[in-house]
């Protein structure tokens, strides 16, 4: 299993951890997306990031709920660990007031443990069929725990969640992700775990949105 994979499970993220963007644009730059796989629903893009071998994803699917329950599911962090695989640990470290700032470690169990702090960011506007929600998060580890022997601090790791009303009770979801949590393994072989990882991202956030809890009244 690839180190560089483990944070696209759980940003959910971040929602947080490494949670959705108002515009993908705004974490990455160019347009030069080409479709790299297609599976479940799910339409994965990715593009050159410049100065790395590793690439930025995007990927776009539908899920079967309100973008209110699935905004719900993603900013649950604090549950991250019995939904998202290998998260062992997610905490709140600080609630700022436009932001949050959380703590989060990766136990992928045949290597050794991953952490970082971020700072995530949401915000809503009215749609039609209901609200659009979005986020972003961005690397804030000097506002975490200090590192820890045998586990690897992750210090690159940007994205976004953007989540639309689709039809009744469905939301398109667009999850955008830069990141390399360290570990030696070739790109091409990252990069393709990571389209892996994408796509079980998706399907830990379609099953969870079936919670009765995050049926709550929309605000």
């Amino acid at each position: 299993m690839s180190p560089r994979f483990l944070p696209l499970l759980f940003f959910g993220m971040t929602g947080i951890v490494c949670l959705a963007i108002e515009n993908p644009k705004t974490v990455i730059a160019n347009d030069d997306w080409k479709v790299a796989s297609e599976s479940g629903g799910v339409t994965i893009y990715s593009r050159p990031h410049a100065g790395s071998k590793l690439r930025d994803f995007k990927a776009i699917g539908q899920i079967d709920a309100p973008s209110r329950i699935v905004r719900g599911v993603i900013a649950d962090f604090e549950a991250y660990p019995t939904f998202m695989p290998y998260t062992a640990e997610c905490r709140l470290i600080k609630r700022e007031e436009d932001s949050i700032v959380t703590y989060q470690r990766l136990s992928p169990k045949i290597l050794n443990d991953r952490d970082y702090t971020l700072r995530v960011r949401w915000t809503s506007r009215p749609g039609g069929g209901g609200l659009i929600y979005s986020n972003t998060w961005e690397p804030a580890n000097e506002l975490g725990p200090s590192e820890k022997p045998g586990v690897l601090r992750v210090k690159i790791c940007q994205g976004g969640w953007l989540l639309e009303p689709d039809g009744a009770g469905k939301t398109r979801a667009t999850y955008s992700i830069y990141t390399d949590s360290g570990g030696v393994i070739p790109s091409f072989l990252a990069n393709k775990v990571s389209e892996i990882g994408i796509g079980r991202l998706f399907g830990a956030i379609r099953k969870q949105v079936t919670n009765p809890k995050y049926d709550t009244p929309e605000s």
